[in-house]
Order: structure tokens, then sequence, then C-alpha cells
């Protein structure tokens, strides 16, 4: 039946009226007076000259104007938020994996118990450091997948300042490491624009990446808008060591340093946001070795055991109920040996990662006491931007892109034969499924299911010492994602401006925590709280939560036809019951009723409208939202373009296509990466190995996946023209399918070969087009020791004809399929 929104939110007003105050919540964002007192402009006016001017300096008095500074005793503030971590994965909250870092601040500090993010990761990063819903803040879904409709147009608005600009116009240092996946997917490469970078969000500075994910051994990394090359200048063991995870909280610990021994009296905000646990799980051996046989009693023995130890460490109450296994997933008892020793050594892996994200931020914690800033610094450790992962799909992935993006096979034989290669560079893998659901004990659901806590229930400590003085304590009361930044405002006495840059500010939707701090049986100050994504919705209100049935898990196909109808509603009293574990819809339907109509109801309020289905039902925006190439079918590359996004590149797929290269061999022979776009994973390149020219296509990792067309001859000193000419089998609208090759050189064809299927959607995540040498992994490994393996000659142009035109075909996600 479909609703009126007017009617909606007259027919929810007595709800709301006899439980209020649910709506008050936007209106106690303002927590204290910053800067010039009542000043709630930034940046905050230029300051009148209080000097004197005569007609010399003799007879003049001088008034320099002076920085704004923060307020007296504003603390130092780190906000940490990991990634893809389940409420039941970290000892902290009663999981199995040792997490000493976060267990350390929650011993000084405080433990939430019922804090919410909302289940996906742009959304929950913009309702972070702005303070507002992710639909206000036009971030309902993330980036790859955005709608042109408010609520979902990945275009945060300049009436929702973030965290980081207020705090920088109020006298703070700013920064931000790691993640970034709020870029919308046509802003990320070198033409910008950048006012939605970190850069252009109030952060001074920014080290990290750009998107759902990257590979831990070979990033894709930016420095502030520069792409860098952070293995570049490494030698040796520590070249062949690097990994990202580390290389973050080296970056982290020397801006802390490197800002209090210049300016020791400034305080600063930092923003830490690692890209663990998310996969791929890339994590030294040596840290995958500690976890040897811990998960070898499986996924159902696993629940078991963290449930009780939550009940033992008080992080759940005594009467919580352990919700039961989905009859889609298989009990740990009915796999055979082969199967759960394979099974078990991914459960190792990303536990490896966890607990190595976990002592990386534990050095970068470390830090702040050997400058002598941790009594002074507000932390607050948020684990996960939702819950854990079920995209790893129900045996596991060695390449998780290949396989959830682009539907490529793998076959159980061929994961248990690269079974102790899982971790390394070689490959891009995730855990099976069940192991995600056994991490978000004790709820249902994971990651991307908006209406259940297994995606958005997640731990989080807070610690403050001397201010927090309830240490070790634990607070029960409901709180929401957007809340941070209200608490960091309260804590720093800063006032929320009414404009920045001279745009009136939105409220906040977000509440002030620091009101739990000296009081544990406070009543929560949050009483409403909306959840959504792809369909999957939940609403809570005053110790009440309604949430809608999932149709299919992540890695199930989709029902077609799907409508509002389409979902059954449950409901729970979360006064009784912690995890969701008794569906009381059939017992009483007009408190669910009530429930439903106060969901679409804030639906309108917060921007949430057009309900989004299905993550298929985003896949006809492609051809709506703002690109740099559609539309073109030339393309002209010179030697040096670097680090081309595949958001930004020439769509090479579903089409024919050729590519030439005017190229120039040096009279020692010409050896080096020509053009290139992927990697290791999967990808093409145009080469010169030994003085030959190759042509490679892979569609994954996978031995024999992809062909490789070898030219018989070495290029002579000079000037030359080398092509691919590719025609495609497919017809319009036919995606992946086939198509023969033919290598040129000077136009004589040299080699040619067929190719059963190709990519149909996505080569990577974070991997680029590159002209001149390779950035990333490599498309062949005979180069892999001698990357970026520069082309040592000269390089005219490089020309891209798309035959069929630019088709942009829709690219699926890699953070929410």
């Amino acid at each position: 039946m479909k609703r009126h929104f007017s009617y909606v939110l007259a027919a929810s007003l007595s709800l709301l009226a006899s439980e209020a105050p649910a709506l008050a919540q936007g209106a106690s964002a303002k927590a204290g007076n910053g800067g010039p007192p009542n000043v709630s402009i930034l940046p905050y006016p230029d300051p009148v000259f209080k000097g004197i001017i005569g007609r010399t300096t003799e007879d003049s008095k001088p008034d320099f104007p002076q920085p704004v500074k923060a307020p007296e005793g504003a603390p130092n503030i780190l906000v940490i938020l990991t990634d893809d971590v389940g409420f039941g994965a970290s000892a902290t909250f009663g999981g199995p994996v040792p997490t000493p870092s976060l267990e350390a601040l929650a011993a000084q500090g405080l433990k939430y118990n019922a804090f919410n993010t909302t289940a996906l990761c742009s959304p929950t990063r913009a309702a972070l450091i702005t303070g507002r819903d992710q639909h206000t803040v036009h971030t309902g879904i993330i980036m790859e997948r955005s709608l042109g409709y408010p609520g979902y147009d990945s275009l945060m608005p300049k009436s929702a300042g973030t965290v980081a600009e207020i705090l920088r116009g109020n006298g703070y240092s700013t920064a931000w490491f790691g993640k970034n996946h709020n870029v919308p997917a046509w802003q990320s490469s070198a033409d910008g624009p950048f006012d939605l970078w970190p850069t252009g969000l109030g952060f001074d500075y920014f080290y990290g990446f750009i998107g759902g994910d990257t590979d831990q051994w070979d990033p894709t990394v930016f420095e502030n808008t520069s792409p860098v090359e952070p293995k570049e200048k490494l030698t040796g063991a520590a070249k062949a060591n690097y990994n990202l995870d580390a290389d973050l909280a080296d970056q982290a610990i020397h801006w802390i340093e490197q800002q209090h021994a210049l300016a020791p009296n400034k305080p600063f905000f930092a923003y830490y946001a690692p890209g663990a646990s998310h996969a791929p799980h890339h994590v030294p051996k040596e840290w995958i070795a500690k976890f040897k046989g811990q998960f070898d009693q499986g996924w159902d023995k696993l629940r078991e055991e963290t449930f009780a130890r939550q009940k033992k460490l008080g992080i759940i109450p005594q009467d919580a109920i352990l919700t039961p296994r989905p009859a889609n997933m298989p009990a740990w008892d009915s796999l055979d040996a082969k199967h759960k020793e394979l099974f078990s050594h991914m459960a190792e892996i990303y536990a490896a990662f966890l607990a190595y994200d976990d002592y990386n931020i534990g050095r970068v914690i470390e830090s702040l006491k050997q400058e002598g800033l941790s009594d002074n610094t507000l932390v607050i450790f948020i684990e996960g931007d939702n819950g854990g992962s079920a995209e790893g799909t129900l045996q596991g992935t060695a390449n998780e892109i290949a396989v959830l993006g682009n539907g490529a096979k793998e076959s159980f034989d061929y994961l248990y034969s690269i079974k102790d290669e899982l971790g390394g560079p070689l490959h891009y893998n995730h855990m099976p499924v069940p192991w995600s659901w056994a991490f978000d004990t004790p709820f249902q659901w994971t990651k991307r299911y908006a209406s259940h806590f297994g995606g958005v229930r997640n731990g989080m400590v807070m610690s403050w010492p001397g201010h927090i003085k309830d240490v070790g304590g634990l607070r029960e009361q409901f709180h929401y994602v957007t809340d941070i930044l209200p608490t960091i405002l309260e804590a720093a006495k800063v006032q929320a401006p009414e404009t920045i840059n001279g745009v009136k500010q939105l409220p906040f939707d977000g509440i002030s925590m620091a009101y739990t701090w000296d009081d544990a049986k406070a009543a929560s100050h949050r009483v409403t709280q909306l959840f959504e994504m792809f369909g999957n919705r939940g609403i809570y209100h005053d110790g009440w939560m309604a949430s809608t049935t999932p149709l299919v898990f992540a890695w199930e196909p989709e029902p077609k036809g799907i409508t509002p109808e389409s979902f059954n509603w449950e409901l729970y009293d979360l006064h009784k019951d912690f995890s969701q574990g008794a569906d009381l819809a059939k017992a009483m339907p007009e408190k669910l009723k009530q429930m439903e109509e106060l969901w679409w109801a804030e639906a309108g309020r917060n921007n949430a409208l057009p309900l989004v289905l299905s993550p298929q039902a985003t896949l006809a925006a492609v051809f709506q939202k703002p690109s740099l190439t559609r539309g073109r079918s030339h393309f002209v590359y010179h030697q040096g373009t670097v680090r081309i996004p595949e958001g930004t590149a020439p769509t090479v797929k579903n089409t024919s296509y050729t590519i030439t290269a005017k190229l120039n061999v040096p009279e020692q022979g010409a050896e080096g990466v020509v053009v290139t776009q992927g990697g290791r994973f999967a990808g093409w390149g145009l080469v010169v190995l030994d003085g030959k020219p190759v042509w490679a296509y892979k569609n994954t990792q996978q031995p024999n996946d992809g062909i490789r067309l070898n030219g018989p001859n070495k290029l002579t000193p000079g000037d030359h023209v080398v092509s691919v000419e590719f025609a495609y089998d497919g017809k319009k609208g036919e995606f992946g399918k086939g198509g023969v090759y033919v290598l040129k050189v000077d136009g004589a064809e040299v080699a040619k070969t067929t190719i059963s299927r190709t990519v149909p959607f996505i080569y990577s995540v974070d991997e680029t087009l590159d002209i001149g040498d390779d950035r990333g992994t490599p498309i062949l490994e005979d180069y892999a020791d001698r990357m970026p393996f520069k082309y040592n000659g000269g390089i005219a142009e490089v020309d891209i004809d798309l035959q069929g035109g630019n088709a942009a075909a829709a690219v699926p996600d890699i953070d929410g399929k």
C-alpha cells in the first residue's frame, strides 16, 4: 500500500507526542563558547585594529592580528574508526581477538555496548564527521552507488560543515589518516575538484586512500591530493615487508610529534581510520602464526564461546538471547576436514589482521604518552564502521573484487591449493560469511543490513583521563554515530557555528554523549533513530526497535519486483531483549504499526526518500551521474600520466577497442610498461619485455585465467607504433563476453589470439590507469621485482579508441553489494 507522506507524518504524531522528546535531538549541539565570545560565524570576522595610526611609526601604536586560539584547556582529540569489525570480534567486547590497545583505553575510560552505525562504510563516515544523518548529508549509500536524489547523490553539502572545519576554525590543527570513502567517484582523479577531499573538508593534512578498500601490500596512497608511492624510497627488507597499516601509524605518529614540537600549546584533532579489517585481509605471516589453531572449533562453537564471555564480562545482560544461525549457513559440523582446515585458516588471517591493526593503533596511542599528551587527550575508539562483512561468500575468496564485482568463479580445490599464500600480496582474500556472522555475536545479520544490530552495532570506547572518572565502566545508553561530533564540541568547549564560509549550517542530528561520563544510569538522551540500507529498515524509539526482515544475504541472488511491502516487519522490546532475539510483531500489531509509521515520518524528515530497495536499483544511475568520460570515444594520454582511477578512465569493457602507442626505442633496446590498467587481480597491460612487445589481459589472478600475446621480435632502435586491437564478441547490453586480440607493430600483425571471457564490470577498487610505468601491483609477475617498471624510452602518446563508444558499464561496488 502506498503511503502519502503527509498522512504518514500525521499518523505518527500521536506516538511522538505521547513518548516525547523524540525529535528534539538536534537542538542540543551547541556545547559551549569557543573563540571570540558569542560569535557563531566561521571563519571568525577579521579582528578590529586596536592600535593607533599616526603620520609615522613614531606617533603610532601597533596591534598585530593574532591567530584564533582554542578555548583554554581544550583537549587534543583522537578519533579512531576501524573497518568491518563486528560487535563480537574484539576481546574487549567478549570476542576471540586480543585487542590490548582497545582494552587499555577501556580500562581507563568507558565501554559503550549500545553504540550504532549505519551498516555501511561511506554513510557511517559521513555521519561521523558531520554530526548529521547520512541522508541529510546526501550519503545514504556508498559513493559508487550514488543516485540522483538529495539523500543519495554523494555530494556532502556546504551546509553540513565537518568537525574538522569547526575545530580548525577554533584554533585546532587537524589531520586525517587512512580510509576516505567520501569522495564522489567522478571527483577522485587529479582533475578534482578537491572540495570534498579531506583537505577541502577542514583537514590540514591527509595521508591515506580514496575508496572502499586498498591493497595493504601495494596501496594507492594520497598525501593531501597528490598520489605518492610509499614503497618507492624503501629498499631491502623494509620494502619487502611494507604494509599500509603500519605506515599509517608511522605517519600519524610523525604528525603528532611534529605538531607538538612546533606548536605545543595548540590542540590537535586527528581522525585515524585504517583499512583494517576490511578485505583484503593482508597481514604479516608472523601475525597469522599467532592464531594457528584458535578457530578449529568452528563458527558455531565460537559464537557460543563469545556469548559466554560477553555475559561473564558484563558486556551484555545476563538474560540476553543468543540468536540462532540462519538456515542458509552451513553448520560447522557438516563440513569435511579439508573445508574446516581452509576455513579456520581464513579466520586466523582475519583475526591476525585485526590484532595487527590494534597493535599499530597502540603505537599511535603510545606516542601520546611519549609526548606527554595523553592526560589531555580525548580518545574515541569506534571498533568498526558497521558489522562484520558478508561479502566473502560461503567459501571465502582469494579475490573479493573478481568474485563479488564480476561474478568470477573459484573452485574449492583452487582455494585450498593456495591456502598458505592467503594474507600475502598474491591474493585479495576474504573469509567465509559464517565467520562474519560469528564475529557479530550475539546479533542477527551482518554488514549492509541496517535493520538489525548485526549490521549496525559496534563496540565503542571513550577515554579522557581526569574527565571520565568511572574508569572501566560500561555505558548502555542508546547512541548513534552522529553523536560523536557534538560530544567533541562539548569537550572542546567550542560553539557550533551558525554559518561556515557564509553558508548557513544545518542543525546537528547528533546529541552529545558527555552526560554519560558521570552517570551510568542516566536515561538515554537519544530517543529516536532511523536506520535504512537497500530496503532493509529499522526504527528505534524509546527502547523499542522495529526491523524489516531482510530478503536475502549479500551473496544470494535478489528477487525481482521488490516493493516496500516485500519486507515483513519484526518488533523488539530492547528493555528486555538486548540482541533482538524475541520478535513481538504478532503479539503487538498496533505497536508495530505505530513504529512502522514512525519510520516513514523519520525517513521524510531525514531525506531518506525515495526508498532504495536494492543494490541493483542503483545501476541505472551510472548513466546519469557526472562523468569525465561519458560520450567520448577517443582518449589521448602522455608519458608520466599515472594514477587515473577506474571511475575516471575510459571503459574498455564490453566493447571493441584499439590501443595505440607511439614509442621511441633507445639504442640499448626497450624495456618497461607502456600502458596498464588494473593489476595482479584483474586488468590489462601493454609491456615491453626483453625488447619485445607483450600484451596481457587478466580476469583474475588464477592460473590461465586470461591471455598473453608475445611479439616474436625485439623492437629495433627508433620510432615505432605498437597497437592492440580487440574485436568484442558480445552484442550491446551483453557483459563479459570474449573476443579476438591482435597485436601489431608498425601496422603489421605479429600475434593474435582469442579470449573466452573478459571482465564485465570492474578491474579494481584502488588500482589505476598508468602511462609509462605501473603503479600498484603488476599485470605480469615477470617484472614484479622491478616495479614500477618504468619504460626506458620515449612515449609520444597512447591513444585509446572505443569502437562501441564509452559504454560506461554499470560498476558494482565492493563495499556492500
